[in-house]
């Protein structure tokens, strides 16, 4: 299941030269294990330009969305809104998100994250002048809330397919988890932010701060230079490129199941702005304060995973698929929870959980891909994931309006834990594997393991230790006393029956003497 070595689809001419970012080697994984090559991709001066504007877009961007979403709950009183606002903002990658990743793909990416800025900061300031002025109404919330869904439908798959050229190869995953970082920050910082912000002068000025934002960004896409930039050759421009995305992504096992589980993840687990207005208003009453610090609770946990994701040295599909599950478990948790500091508690973990699921979704797929391909497939899984997500934010907007926020939170949790067991059964037995408990000589900490069909005898009641340690370890050498025993024994067990038969030899000599 690792993307160790991946081969590219045969029907393609444009990217037969451009090989898919292999994952580091054993030698790189040990370096990067040391505390200061945490941040090792901001020692790149593009990169860093980068970073500085995603720092201010992510935290001024959720700045608005906050509130964006508070607004139109003060004007309409139904939390319904909040969630058909959201699915405005996400639909237009339904219908035009696949075309987005061709255009990411056919033109300068910097040129085009400069375009998509200036369309997001010029919907800021509409909507911050108007609120501003007293004569804001939903359907402006509506409005702007669509147009920015078609900015992001460009702005999305060409961020992503501009990582590898800003921060090199050599830095992508630690560029993704750097990413993740940064989104997750601008997520604890912006919603705070926003809560004062709200309570002092009002929703307008938080839009207002979000479009000069936007210009800060594009002149720091400006400030790159554009020789230290790793371009990935643009493709000309022909009939069926669309078509070739779609072919690749579904020839390459590890691109196919990553974006299968990231749609079972997003249709109900990611999307829990609609979940926590309802539990700030309706559980425990604490008003657009209580609802900046419920997402920022979220987000601090986001922070906490996005950096463990940074440490990360192995992953696999297998990973992504615990992953969800845990995911899945934890929303269920927090939707029996009537306690807000527990609650708060269980909404850290959903965040890290979330953000080391993400990370390492993006980063598999990232990993996998061909540099001409990236743009395609990127905004496919995007596509997935934010489609899902326009899907789950009216479902669970009416879902919370007519049961309530704690069995919106509930079907929340549904989504990534069906997922998790739907995606790994069908790896399972695509890979023969299956689990088994075992309670004596076990290669590892627990007690429950994945291992190979193969691996347990017929005649035997557990693995044989050395081909369950080969099944959980990659072939490694196992440690474990178990399996230090079993090669002991197979190493003796030669010289064993050479001396039994030399000794019934020289009996057999001895035999007429006596």
């Amino acid at each position: 299941m690792r993307p160790a070595s991946v081969a590219l689809h045969p029907s393609s001419q444009a990217h037969s030269d451009t090989r898919p970012v292999a994952p580091p080697a054993a030698d790189d994984q040990e370096h990067r294990s040391h505390w200061r090559d945490t941040f090792a991709s901001l020692r790149v001066r593009n990169y860093r330009l980068y970073v500085i504007s995603q720092i201010l877009t992510n935290t001024c961007g959720w700045m608005q969305r906050v509130a964006q979403d508070w607004l139109i709950l003060s004007l309409t009183g139904n939390v319904a809104w909040v969630g058909l606002t959201v699915s405005l903002q996400l639909a237009p990658m339904l219908v035009f998100g696949l075309w987005g990743g061709v255009v990411a793909d056919r033109f300068d990416k910097r040129k085009l994250l400069m375009i998509t800025q200036s369309l997001f900061a010029l919907s800021a300031l509409t909507l911050g002048t108007l609120t501003l002025l007293g004569a804001i109404e939903p359907w402006h919330v509506l409005a702007a809330a669509a147009f920015t869904g078609l900015a992001i439908v460009v702005d999305n798959p060409a961020r992503q397919a501009f990582v590898p050229e800003v921060a090199g190869r050599q830095h992508l995953r630690n560029a993704i988890s750097i990413n993740s970082t940064v989104f997750q920050l601008g997520a604890l910082i912006g919603p705070a932010l926003a809560a004062v912000g709200i309570a002092l002068v009002g929703e307008g000025w938080s839009f207002i701060v979000n479009a000069l934002a936007g210009v800060v960004a594009v002149v720091l896409l400006v400030m790159m230079r554009a020789s230290e930039l790793s371009a990935a050759p643009a493709i000309a421009r022909t009939r069926g490129q669309l078509r070739e995305g779609l072919r690749y992504a579904g020839d390459e096992p590890v691109i196919l199941w990553s974006v299968v589980l990231v749609g079972f993840v997003a249709i109900t687990g990611i999307n829990l702005a609609t979940v926590l207005a309802a539990y700030a208003d309706d559980v425990f009453d604490i008003g657009s304060a209580g609802y900046g610090l419920l997402n920022s609770c979220l987000a601090a946990g986001a922070v906490a995973g996005a950096l463990a994701s940074t440490r990360r040295r192995s992953l696999r599909l297998r990973t992504l698929v615990y992953s969800a599950g845990v995911l899945g478990v934890l929303q269920m948790v927090a939707g029996m929870i009537d306690s807000l500091p527990l609650f708060c508690v269980v909404l850290v973990g959903v965040g890290a959980v979330t953000l080391l699921y993400l990370t390492g979704g993006n980063t598999l797929v990232q990993t996998t891909v061909a540099g001409t391909m990236r743009g395609r497939v990127m905004a496919l899984y995007i596509l997935v994931l934010f489609g899902a997500q326009a899907g789950s934010g009216t479902l669970v907007g009416w879902i919370a309006h007519e049961a309530g926020a704690h069995v919106a939170m509930i079907v929340s949790g549904a989504g990534p834990l069906l997922g998790a067991i739907t995606v790994g059964a069908v790896l399972a037995r695509k890979g023969r594997l299956t689990t088994r408990l075992i309670l004596r000589d076990r290669p590892g900490r627990g007690v429950l393991y994945v291992v190979p069909r193969d691996s347990v005898p017929a005649a035997s009641g557990s693995p044989v230790p050395g081909l369950l340690s080969r099944g959980l370890r990659d072939g490694s050498r196992s440690t474990h006393p178990a399996e230090r025993r079993r090669r002991r024994q197979s190493r003796s067990g030669p010289v064993r029956a050479h001396a039994r038969q030399h000794a019934d030899r020289s009996r057999t000599r001895r035999s007429p003497l006596r």
